[in-house]
C-alpha cells in the first residue's frame, strides 16, 4: 500500500491494541487533536506510539493539530431551536440581546466578523447544516436579520461561517501557542495549522516552532475560501497541504469542491509537496461495520487523483470500528492504486524546466522500470530526494535512507515511501544504501535496485545534493 493513512486519535482509539491494529492495517501516522484535548493529557498516549513504533520496527509520525480560530456563536435561548425554511432570526453583538425579546437571536462576540456584512450575505450555522441570507441591515455592522434557507436545529455554541467573506482573524490563537510550546517537548512530528489564509500564516509557525529550538514539518490546512485563491503561495511555504473539506466544503460550493480537490493535489504534486485528503471519508462506519458505496468510491477517488495521505477523523476517534474502517481503506487503496498506475503508464515525466534534480529522480523510475528492478533506494538526508521520487509515482517501491529521524518522520507523508534509518558510521552515501540493500530481505539476491545518492564534488563541498544513479545487483 503506497497511500499512507492518518488516523485521528480519540476514546475509542486510545487503547495499545487498537492503535497497534490500524498500524497493521495501514496507518503510520497518528493526529492529535488538540481542539478537544492538551499536551499533558496526551503524554500517555505518545508514549504508547514510541513502545508500538519499538515492537513493530515501523517508524510512526505523530502529528499534533492545533484549532485555529473555530468561531461559535454564544447562548440561544430556548436552545435547541427548530428553525424553518423562511424563518426570520436576528444576528448581532451580545450587547443587543435584550432588545431582541420574542425574537430569536443569534449572538456573535467578534465584532470583526460583523464588519460588512451586507444584504444577500451567506451566513452558515453548524458546519452548513442552516443557511442563512442577510435580509435587512440593522445596525451596521452590529445587528443584522437574516433568513433562513435550510431547516434544522439551531442549538448553542455552534460553529459560524460567513463563506463570502475574508477573515480578519490571525490563523494562531493563544491557545494554539500555548499547545505548541507544550506540544513540542511530548514529542510531535509534525504539526498541523488549522484556517490558514496566506503563505504569511505558515511563515508564522514555522518562525514560532523556530524559536521554541525545533525544525518539525507544518501541514497547512486548507479551509478557507481565501486559502483556494492562494494555493500556490501556500503550497510553497507548506511541508504539506490537507484538504479539509468539512469547512472548505461550507465556504466553497459543494458543486467545486470535486474540483477544487484535484486542482489542489495536482498543485502539491508538482511542487513535491505531500497532501492529505480530510473528512467524512467514511463517516458511515462512526456507527455502521461496513461503508456506504459512496464513501468507498469517494476514498478510491481521493487515491485514484493522487493523494498521499487519506485522514480519518470521527471514525477513529470515536467510532465503534477504527481497525475495521482502515481495513477498509488498505483493501480500497490497494486495489485503486493498481488502477492509478495503469492509467500513468509509467512515472511522471517532469514539466520543461532547468531543474536536475527533479530529472535525476525521473531518470532513476525510468532506469527502474526497465531494468524490472525490485526497489528504489535513495539515500536522502533530509528527505527532499524521496520527495522527488515520490512525486514521480514509480510503481516500486520507494525505500528512503537517512540518519535523521526527523526527516524519516516526515517522510511518512509521502507516497509510496518506506522511511529507515542508516547506518552513519559508513562514510560514503552510496555504501550506506548498497549495505542497506545487502541486508534487505525483501530484495532478493539477484535482483536489481536503482540507488540514487549525492557524493561530494568538488572534494569538500558543505551540501551534498543528489548527483548519482546506480544500477546495483544484489
Amino acid at each position: 500500500m503506497r497511500t499512507k493513512i492518518i488516523a485521528t486519535l480519540g476514546p475509542a482509539s486510545m487503547k495499545y491494541d487498537i492503535m497497534k491494529g490500524m498500524v497493521e492495517h495501514g496507518v503510520r501516522i497518528f493526529r492529535l487533536n488538540f481542539s478537544h484535548s492538551n499536551a499533558e493529557a496526551f503524554k500517555p498516549v505518545v508514549a504508547d506510539i514510541r513502545k508500538l513504533e519499538q515492537e513493530t520496527g515501523i517508524r510512526l509520525t505523530i502529528m499534533g493539530d492545533l484549532c485555529g480560530p473555530k468561531i461559535r456563536i454564544g447562548e440561544v435561548e430556548g436552545s435547541p431551536l427548530q428553525i424553518n425554511k423562511g424563518d426570520r432570526v436576528l444576528l448581532g453583538l451580545p450587547s443587543y440581546q435584550p432588545q431582541t425579546i420574542g425574537r430569536t437571536f443569534v449572538s456573535l462576540d467578534v465584532p470583526e466578523l460583523l464588519q460588512g456584512l451586507g444584504v444577500g450575505d451567506a451566513v452558515y450555522l453548524a458546519d452548513g447544516m442552516l443557511r442563512f441570507t442577510v435580509t435587512e441591515v440593522q445596525e451596521q455592522d452590529e445587528l443584522f436579520e437574516m433568513e433562513a434557507n435550510t431547516e434544522g436545529l439551531l442549538t448553542s455554541h455552534k460553529g459560524i461561517a460567513f463563506p463570502d467573506k475574508i477573515h480578519p482573524l490571525p490563523a494562531l490563537t493563544e491557545k494554539d501557542k500555548q499547545d505548541l510550546a507544550e506540544g513540542l517537548p511530548i514529542g510531535l512530528d509534525a504539526v498541523a495549522m488549522s484556517f490558514v489564509q496566506t503563505a504569511a500564516d505558515v511563515k508564522e509557525l514555522k518562525d514560532l516552532i523556530a524559536q521554541h529550538g525545533s525544525s518539525v514539518p507544518v501541514v497547512a490546512k486548507l479551509e478557507r475560501k481565501r486559502a483556494v485563491e492562494n494555493v500556490e503561495s501556500i503550497v510553497e511555504a507548506a511541508d504539506a497541504i490537507m484538504v479539509a473539506r468539512g469547512d472548505l466544503g461550507v465556504e466553497c460550493s459543494l458543486s467545486t469542491l470535486p474540483v477544487v480537490q484535484k486542482r489542489i493535489i495536482r498543485a502539491c504534486r508538482h511542487k513535491q509537496k505531500a497532501v492529505i485528503v480530510a473528512t467524512q471519508m467514511m463517516l458511515s462506519m462512526v456507527k455502521n461495520p461496513g461503508p456506504t458505496r459512496a464513501e468507498a468510491t469517494d476514498v478510491g477517488n481521493a487515491v485514484m487523483d493522487g493523494a498521499d495521505c487519506v485522514m480519518l477523523s470521527e471514525e477513529t476517534a470515536i467510532g465503534n470500528y477504527p481497525v475495521e474502517t482502515c481495513a477498509y481503506i488498505q483493501g480500497i487503496a490497494q486495489y485503486c492504486e493498481d488502477y492509478y498506475l495503469e492509467r500513468l503508464g509509467g512515472a511522471f515525466r517532469p514539466s520543461p524546466e532547468k531543474n536536475i534534480v527533479k530529472y535525476l529522480a525521473y531518470s532513476a523510475c525510468v532506469v527502474a522500470e526497465h531494468a524490472e528492478s525490485a526497489a528504489l533506494v535513495c539515500h536522502s538526508t533530509s528527505g527532499s530526494t524521496a520527495r522527488m521520487l515520490s512525486s514521480r509515482r514509480p510503481s516500486l517501491v520507494m525505500y528512503a535512507l537517512s540518519p535523521d529521524e526527523k526527516a524519516l518522520r516526515m517522510l511518512n507523508f509521502f507516497w509510496g515511501v518506506v522511511p529507515r534509518g542508516t547506518d552513519s558510521s559508513i562514510e560514503s552515501h552510496l555504501q550506506r544504501a548498497i549495505a542497506f540493500v545487502r541486508a534487505e530481505e525483501s530484495i532478493a539476491p539477484g535482483h536489481s535496485v536503482v540507488i540514487t545518492s549525492g557524493q561530494p564534488h568538488p572534494p569538500g563541498q558543505p551540501e551534498t545534493k543528489t548527483n548519482t544513479i546506480k544500477l546495483f545487483y544484489k
